[in-house]
């Protein structure tokens, strides 16, 4: 398994580029299920294939996605998410690099949220898997560069069950991780 490192997106136009609600789709799709055409892409989210192809292609220009040669072939063009740890600054000093960087945060809580909701309302579907998977809720007290390091940690222990779909053993399925390690507001803290 290769080495996911860290790409911190600092650039506003990658982060332009990531925080469009259809690319985000698009991104989530290919890492889910595997490389796909942009015929494909359209069908799945009922868009215009023209347009699906030119979102396809800017995420290829800004290095998320790429064209899985193999697989194509003529003008059928298949697209597969690049693997990587995709980091937004954490504070950033540019207003339009910390307002992509927001929306991209917002969009991918957003994208948790509903797909944990959907688990939890559906969780009798997912037999063997409902059965090993974890929800907890915990806290503890650590420095600033306590908790960069903790999370750090926690970052390489999920690279180490990183696989791409097609690499995973019979009887794999999409596994959704969510991690958040963040300051407990205090009730006078918040406004």
């Amino acid at each position: 398994m290769s080495e996911l490192r860290p790409r911190m997106l600092s650039d506003i136009d990658a982060l332009k580029a990531l925080a469009h609600p259809l690319r985000q789709q698009l991104m989530t799709w290919l890492q889910r299920h595997g490389p796909a055409t942009s015929a494909d892409l359209a069908a799945e989210f009922g868009e215009d294939r023209g347009a699906t192809s030119y979102h396809l292609r800017q995420l290829a220009r800004f290095g998320f996605i790429e064209e899985d040669a193999d697989r194509s072939s003529g003008r059928r063009k298949y697209w597969r998410a690049i693997p990587q740890d995709v980091r937004l600054p954490r504070r950033p000093t540019e207003p339009e690099v910390a307002l992509a960087a927001e929306e991209i945060g917002r969009q991918w809580m957003e994208r948790a949220d509903r797909d944990l909701t959907a688990y939890l309302s559906n969780r009798e579907t997912f037999g063997e898997f409902a059965a090993s998977a974890m929800h907890s809720f915990g806290s503890t007290m650590l420095t600033a560069e306590e908790l960069a390091e903790f999370s750090e940690e926690y970052i390489a222990f999920l690279k180490r069950w990183h696989r791409e779909p097609g690499q995973a053993p019979p009887g794999s399925r999409h596994i959704s991780v969510v991690f958040h390690a963040f300051p407990t507001p205090d009730s006078g803290d918040a406004s």
